[in-house]
């Protein structure tokens, strides 16, 4: 028996770029990259010195606040390079891959029987655990703590996402294992949630609480999902976890095998043929960037999607987390008398000389263009007509800013990550990094509550 919940409030962003329901093959990565931004939080104590052979799924580092926490290799290959920074502290780590892989394969377990332990011990040790993340705090999750409840969203409304239910076609088997395994980890439950209407490969699985989830973005983020289904007090913790992220977790359970494999949506209006590729975790952006066709030079390529994602080169490598790579114009052209005109080609939650509001189905090109520049921090109340959540935007970004302990308790930080502002600063007039702020004020009260 499912729940239905519907969310009023939100801003679908339309864009020109998604991808086609077409798969084709990447071309295979010489280099593939861990980066460390990935895990925020983790420092990292390398196991492997440069130069060594490993093979996918071996150990590479571990976190040095929790020793059992390992990070392993996507691929077989030479450990080629620790890039380090400031106070040599770690930033990445890269493998060049051998042509034939070979895989470091775990002892399975019966997921039926197993326990507790047993399934933390193989998901540590295997190197999947870092798929799991825990709020408070946005992080991934500790091991010696218990959550009240775990949650897998499968309904996604950010722009230009991969669809889920394509991309996890055939995957039941797995899925299945996975979510088996979870439900030994709280005593609470495994929510799920697909799309109202949406024929989801999530919808049969066993053992979960399903939630059939309707409206815009962004209805589709976990966050939103957690407020509505079981708000975070303090002192409770919730974890959550990608269902693409479940695949690896539960094919490691059945066969042993780290597979790192990942179909990732190549969109954007600067992608002329955009559709999905099939690549490893890490691997090298251009070797599917440019297969698709990119229409401009002047682009930004983005490693996720146009609201979360973080930027990055033609060069550079797949986030660990991320299943789409986003192409679109760069902003840093100057509009002549851009705020003094009608404007038909953009989007905007308002009606000042912009006309979005008419055509709610018309997608649109857009640039990185912010279209303004950074100004005070001025009260509208627009926020709150995109943010679903019971909590007051304005009054919890400006509590970060100052650090105000109490306040922000009291309005709810316990419950957000960055992503749940991301529309926020999408429709900021005040040009404010609202998911900047939410970050630091997450830091600074894990570092003084914990």
């Amino acid at each position: 028996m499912s729940k239905d919940i519907q969310i009023k409030k939100g801003l679908n962003i339309n864009l020109v770029g998604a991808a086609e329901l077409e798969t084709v093959k990447a071309v295979l990565s010489n280099v593939y990259t861990l980066n460390l931004n990935d895990f925020h939080g983790v420092t990292p104590k390398m196991f492997l010195k440069q130069g060594a052979e490993v093979k996918a799924g071996e150990p590479l580092f571990y976190n040095k606040n929790i020793a059992d926490m390992l990070f392993v290799s996507p691929v077989s290959g030479e450990l080629v390079e620790i890039e380090r920074g400031a106070r040599r502290r770690i930033l990445s780590v890269k493998i060049l891959a051998d042509k034939e892989q070979s895989f470091d394969v775990s002892p399975t377990i019966d997921i039926e029987s197993a326990t507790k332990q047993d399934v933390k011990s193989v998901w540590l040790k295997g190197g999947c655990w870092p798929f799991i993340k825990q709020r408070p705090y946005d992080i991934i999750a500790d091991p010696d703590t218990t959550p009240k409840a775990i949650f897998i969203s499968a309904y996604i409304t950010s722009p230009l996402a991969a669809d889920l239910n394509y991309v996890l076609k055939g995957k039941e088997v797995e899925l299945q294992a996975a979510v088996t395994a979870l439900t030994k980890l709280t005593p609470g439950k495994v929510h799920v949630s697909i799309g109202k209407s949406e024929d989801s490969p999530l919808a049969s699985l066993k053992g979960v609480e399903l939630h059939k989830i309707s409206g815009p973005h962004p209805s589709g983020l976990v966050g939103t999902q957690i407020n509505k289904l079981d708000p975070i007090n303090k002192g409770e913790l919730v974890w959550t976890v990608s269902p693409q992220d479940l695949v690896i977790m539960g094919e490691f359970l059945l066969t042993g095998k780290f597979n790192a494999e990942r179909f990732i949506a190549l969109v954007g209006s600067c992608v002329k043929a955009p559709k999905y590729y099939t690549t490893k975790i890490g691997a090298e952006i251009a070797t599917f960037l440019y297969a698709s066709g990119v229409t401009e030079e002047n682009i930004r390529v983005i490693n996720g999607d146009v609201l979360t994602g973080s930027k990055s080169k033609p060069e550079g490598s797949l986030g660990f987390y991320n299943n789409t790579v986003s192409v679109i114009p760069e902003g840093d052209d100057y509009e002549f008398f851009g705020w003094n005109k009608p404007i038909f080609n953009k989007i905007s939650n308002t009606r000042a000389l912009t006309f979005s509001w008419m055509q709610p189905k018309k997608k649109y090109e857009l640039t990185t263009n912010t279209n303004g520049e950074h100004r005070a921090f001025v009260v509208t109340g627009h926020y709150e007509e995109v943010f679903p959540m019971d909590i007051y935007p304005m009054q919890l970004l400006k509590a970060c800013m100052v650090k105000d302990l109490d306040e922000m308790e009291h309005l709810g930080l316990y419950e957000v990550a960055p992503e749940d502002f991301s529309l926020t600063e999408f429709i900021c007039i005040s040009k404010q990094p609202h998911q900047q702020i939410i970050r630091e004020g997450l830091d600074y009260l894990q570092q003084e509550i914990g």
